[in-house]
């Protein structure tokens, strides 16, 4: 499933940022007029690489980007969606004793789980989404590996301070992206 935004760039510049299509046109474009700069096309929160094929026309690279899935089974206007879950058989019998059944159970369960862990999950969702997009684009250069251990100590301090004679571009994505990491209140710059 390809990301709703992305962003994409150019050696070290920023090259587009917002709807996919949007920025695969962006990058076809700079493709097409021979850019010399690797261009990285990422998910615009995760940084994760998205795979495009630009070969042929801009018309034919974007019909080949697949559109949202339909529904599947489930109770479709609740949004749920059928998954398995593999339990042993105690677990079983204990959701089987919960009020409104193993379906209500585990939905609290997780609920109640995911309300306790949301602010350490932003922190490492944010770890990782930024130490992937300056790996991505920041791999080689001077810095790198000290900037990569301030990020993970959550030294946010520190880690602006490094990352500071960074390409512009580069640096304000890597910060916007970074900043959650660094616990709430501490903001990107």
């Amino acid at each position: 499933m390809y990301p709703s935004h992305c962003i994409a760039f150019a050696g070290t510049e920023l090259l587009a940022k917002g709807a996919l299509v949007d920025v695969v046109r962006a990058v076809k474009a700079a493709l097409d007029q021979g850019s010399e700069r690797s261009v990285a096309l990422l998910d615009a929160e995760t940084s994760k690489p998205v795979e495009i094929n630009f070969t042929g026309t801009e018309e034919e690279v974007l019909q080949r980007i697949p559109r949202a899935p339909g529904r599947s089974a489930g109770r479709p206007k609740l949004g749920v969606i059928p998954r398995e879950v593999t339990l042993l058989p105690r677990h079983w019998e204990w959701l089987a004793k919960q009020p409104g059944g193993a379906s209500v159970a585990l939905r609290k369960l997780v609920e109640h789980a995911s309300r306790d862990a949301a602010q350490a999950d932003t922190m490492r969702e944010a770890r990782d989404a930024a130490y992937r997009f300056m790996h991505e684009l920041m791999g080689d250069a001077a810095g790198f590996e000290e900037a990569s251990r301030a990020l993970f100590a959550a030294d946010g301090e520190r880690f602006r301070s490094l990352v500071a004679d960074w390409p512009q571009d580069v640096r304000a994505h890597l910060l916007e992206l970074a900043g959650p990491a660094f616990g709430p209140g501490t903001g990107a710059t």
